[in-house]
């Protein structure tokens, strides 16, 4: 259960990803400095918590700016100054999913889970919720491990374990912006994937309690590009892309959307556009993962074949 963010592989495995990088990591990037006798807080415009600088500057880097070489570096001076900060890990986490790297996923999830629970007396709202972050990033290495047959049962143990804790959080603080668009990230996972799950319920979670609301347009436009309603979908990116015009992944998402419509309505203006926005996410490739530029180029070649068809 992640994402990048946030496309779908297994219930509990890729998009890990996207819930640990959009909300945790699930991601996380704003510009947000609402105190400044406080290190940055990119979730709360009240009552902020200590979260840190260099945290802060590697989730804007990553989900506002869809710079991920700048994130990495953010997060190599987070780990130094701001070692108690559970976000940095998780974050550091996400990194090593989306490169395969393995043995550090499996390093920086237990360090997430770590210092959630040791946050869990100074700030228990946040030590909850990373703890259960840290279950969730753990479920992930179960299945990379395991594979999905042998990996489902102890990975559901840990999402049993994940919303443990996030009942916890939610008993300290209902309404809080972070715990609501990480929780609001994971219900929407669950509900495009299970048929028992309810995905206009959890989209009005993060309508009405998340933030920052770049990441609740995002994560909404994710929801609705899954669930094949891409008129919504693309009402709510575009709403993404008026306050993070510069991250290459937002164009990405309009146009894989774009092009689902296209062949939907049969409309190659549809089509040529989503090219055109598979072409501007491309424009800024170097501050993406390799891997992730060959499927934006693998995306573009098909939707130009369809503009050319034979």
């Amino acid at each position: 259960m992640i994402k990048r963010f946030f496309s779908p592989r297994l219930v509990v495995s890729a998009k890990l990803t996207t819930l640990a990088q959009t909300a945790f990591a699930v991601a996380f990037t704003l510009n947000v400095w609402v105190n400044p006798s406080l290190a940055g807080d990119p979730f709360r415009d009240r009552e902020p918590h200590q979260i840190g600088d260099q945290t802060e500057a590697a989730f804007k880097a990553m989900f506002q700016q869809g710079n991920y070489p700048a994130a990495g570096r953010y997060l190599e001076q987070a780990i130094s100054k701001e070692p108690d900060e559970p976000l940095a890990y998780a974050m550091k986490a996400s990194l090593a999913y989306g490169n395969k790297d393995w043995s550090k996923l499996d390093t920086y999830s237990q360090k997430t889970l770590e210092t959630g629970q040791k946050l869990i007396s100074s700030d228990p709202l946040r030590g909850n919720l990373y703890t259960a972050v840290g279950h969730f990033l753990e479920g992930a290495v179960v299945l990379t491990r395991q594979g999905t047959v042998n990996g489902i049962p102890q990975a559901f143990s840990r999402l049993r374990q994940v919303y443990e804790y996030l009942d916890k959080a939610e008993a300290i603080s209902a309404n809080d912006p972070e715990l609501n668009l990480i929780k609001g990230y994971m219900d929407l996972l669950l509900a495009v994937n299970l048929p028992f799950a309810s995905p206009d319920q959890a989209i009005g979670r993060l309508e009405q309690n998340a933030a920052p609301r770049y990441l609740v347009d995002r994560g909404i436009a994710l929801a609705y590009r899954d669930l094949k309603r891409y008129p919504q979908a693309l009402e709510y990116v575009n709403q993404a892309i008026k306050t993070t015009s510069d991250n290459p992944e937002i164009y990405y998402l309009k146009a894989q959307i774009l092009k689902e419509l296209g062949q939907k309505e049969k409309s190659q203006q549809m089509i040529q556009e989503a090219i055109a926005n598979f072409d501007k996410a491309l424009t800024k490739k170097s501050q993406l993962p390799g891997d992730l530029v060959k499927q934006i180029e693998s995306e573009r070649k098909n939707a130009v074949s369809l503009k050319n068809p034979g």
